[in-house]
C-alpha cells in the first residue's frame, strides 16, 4: 500500500473531526435546554472525541511518510501513539465525568425541557452512529488501528448517549433526581473501560507483539508446503507496526547448492509468503543445513 494512498486515509480523520465538533455542539445544547448532568456527561465526552479525532488526523499523516535516514522502518507506529493518546483522554473525560456527577448527587436539580433535550440527544446519536460505521469499516478494511480505534470510541458515545437518554427520560417520569448523577457514574465507568482497552492495545503493539494467531498460521502453512521438500526453517519471529506486518526467519538449504540456486528458492518462499499475508515485510537468513551452527536461535524465554 503506498503512503500516498495511507495519507489518504486522512480524509476518515477530517470527517471524524467535523462530527466530533457538530455532535458536540448538539449535546452541549441538549444539556444547556435541560441541565442534566447526565447530558452534560455524554457532551464532556465529545470534547474528548474532538481532539481525539485531531490527534488521529495527525497520526494518519505521520503514518503515511516513508522511512527516512532517521526512520529506516518508516513512521507506522505513530498510529499506536495516537491510540494511547485517545485513550488516556478517554479516562481523563470518565473522571470529569465522575466529579460532576457525585457534585449533582449532593445538590439535585430539576431538569427542564427534558423532550427538546432528548431529541437533540438522539439526532447527535444518529449522526455519531453512521460516522462511527464508516470510521470502523475503513480501519478493518485499511488495517488501520487509529482509524479503528476512534471509530469504536464513537460507537461507546453512541451506546453511552442511549444509556443516557433513557437515563433522563427515566428521572423525567419518575421524578426521582438522583438518578440522573447515577446514570452519568455508571456512563463514566463505561468510558473508563474502553479508553484502558484501547491503552493495553496500543501498548502491545509499541512493544512489538507477535502477529495475531490467523497471520502466523499462514505464514506456518507457508513455510510447511516448503518443508516438504527439505528445507528447514527456524528461528521464526513476528510483529507488526500499524498496518504493516513483518516476519524473520532463518532457511536452511543443502550445502552444496550455488548461491543463485539458494537465492531462486528464496525468492519463491517470499512471494507465497507475501501472498499469503498483505503488507508483510520478510528478513530471510539463508544457512546451509548441515553446520550445527545454523541451528542455533537467539534466546527466547
Amino acid at each position: 500500500m503506498t503512503s500516498n494512498h495511507r495519507r489518504n486515509l486522512s480524509r476518515f480523520a477530517m470527517l471524524s473531526i467535523v462530527t466530533a465538533v457538530a455532535v458536540f455542539g448538539l449535546k452541549l445544547l441538549a444539556w444547556w435546554v435541560t441541565g442534566s448532568v447526565g447530558l452534560l456527561s455524554d457532551a464532556l465526552e465529545s470534547i474528548v472525541n474532538v481532539i481525539a479525532a485531531v490527534g488521529a488526523f495527525v497520526a494518519l499523516r505521520v503514518a503515511a511518510k516513508p522511512p527516512d535516514q532517521r526512520h529506516n522502518f518508516g513512521h507506522t507506529k505513530a498510529e499506536y501513539f495516537s491510540a494511547v493518546f485517545e485513550g488516556v483522554l478517554i479516562v481523563v473525560a470518565a473522571v470529569i465525568i465522575v466529579v460532576t456527577a457525585v457534585d449533582r448527587l449532593i445538590n439535585p436539580r430539576e431538569l427542564e425541557e427534558v423532550g427538546l433535550g432528548l431529541g437533540i440527544s438522539v439526532g447527535a446519536t444518529v449522526l455519531n452512529a453512521v460516522v462511527a460505521w464508516i470510521l470502523i469499516s475503513a480501519g478493518r478494511k485499511h488495517r488501520s488501528l487509529t482509524l479503528e480505534a476512534d471509530g469504536k470510541h464513537l460507537m461507546t458515545d453512541v451506546w453511552t448517549t442511549v444509556g443516557v437518554v433513557v437515563g433522563v427520560f427515566l428521572v423525567a417520569w419518575t421524578g426521582w433526581l438522583p438518578l440522573d448523577p447515577l446514570i452519568a457514574i455508571a456512563v463514566a465507568v463505561n468510558i473508563m473501560v474502553v479508553g484502558t482497552q484501547l491503552v493495553w492495545r496500543s501498548g502491545a503493539g509499541l512493544m512489538d507483539s507477535a502477529l495475531p494467531a490467523e497471520q502466523r498460521n499462514a505464514i506456518n502453512d507457508v513455510l510447511d508446503r516448503h518443508r516438504a521438500d527439505g528445507i528447514v526453517f527456524h528461528d521464526i519471529r513476528t510483529r507488526e507496526a500499524g498496518h504493516q506486518r513483518f516476519v524473520q526467519l532463518h532457511m536452511l538449504v543443502p550445502g552444496d547448492w550455488s548461491v543463485q540456486h539458494a537465492h531462486d528458492l528464496t525468492e519463491v518462499v517470499e512471494d507465497d509468503l507475501h501472498a499469503a499475508v498483505p503488507d508483510l515485510n520478510i528478513t530471510t537468513h539463508l544457512e546451509p543445513v548441515n553446520d550445527p551452527r545454523a541451528y542455533e536461535d537467539w534466546r527466547l524465554e
